[in-house]
């Protein structure tokens, strides 16, 4: 395992890329949801060795619900597939998604108030038929009963992001945790999600080992 000097407390991932990986193979486009769920537990047990305390992945976003039923049906049970099998790993475990839509995986539900697994050693948050304005104008609404807005959005219980990882390429956020990535670095590997290795990660940690944090100081 390498070793680094400093490590960031919370990395977002945005695993992008399985579409494209799929027609790559030759398969059609939904083929390549399930490919994603064995490089994000590689992921996982790479940041539990290193002891990184908290990582967020981008499920699926509201926006995402647009696309042909068939993608829809496969990256919503890909959703569930990995949660289940997390919860039988050491972790705190978080869904955040909109619930009062009928894209939001029933089996999820259990897992929108955070559950301890294992020792619950690192946080994981997925999320989840997550939308941003959603997660903004629940913020709203809430922070009329004496609140402020960052403590009464939908994802309050998520902490500010350090370093942003996205796969797959594209220079974009996507509306990832727009309140929690004010201040992130962002680091973008060219490779396909489903392609996932270790390296791609280890260089990722490198790089930010070199940036300048002063979140604005």
């Amino acid at each position: 395992m390498q070793k680094f000097k400093r490590l960031p407390k919370h990395v977002g991932i945005i695993p992008d890329g399985n579409r494209r990986w799929a027609q790559r193979q030759g398969l059609p486009k939904e083929s390549g949801y399930d490919k994603g769920i064995d490089p994000g537990f590689a992921l996982y047990e790479t940041c539990l060795e290193l002891g990184i305390p908290e990582v967020t992945f981008y499920g699926f976003t509201q926006d995402n619900t647009k696309r042909p039923a068939v993608q829809k049906k496969a990256f919503q049970k890909a959703c569930v597939d990995a949660v289940k099998r997390l919860a039988n790993h050491d972790a705190s475990l978080l869904v955040i998604g909109n619930t009062d839509s009928p894209q939001f995986p029933e089996e999820l539900l259990p897992f929108t108030t955070r559950r301890h697994f294992g020792r619950g050693l690192i946080k994981i948050n997925f999320l989840v038929n997550y939308g941003w304005k959603w997660d903004l104008d629940q913020g709203i609404a809430n922070s009329a009963n004496n609140k402020n807005l960052h403590q009464a959005i939908a994802s309050s219980d998520i902490s500010r992001i350090d370093l942003i990882v996205r796969w797959g390429g594209r220079r974009r956020l996507s509306g990832f945790l727009p309140v929690q990535s004010i201040y992130a670095d962002f680091y973008v590997v060219d490779h396909l999600w489903p392609d996932f290795q270790r390296d791609h990660f280890y260089e990722a940690l490198k790089w930010y080992q070199e940036q300048d944090i002063t979140l604005g100081g």
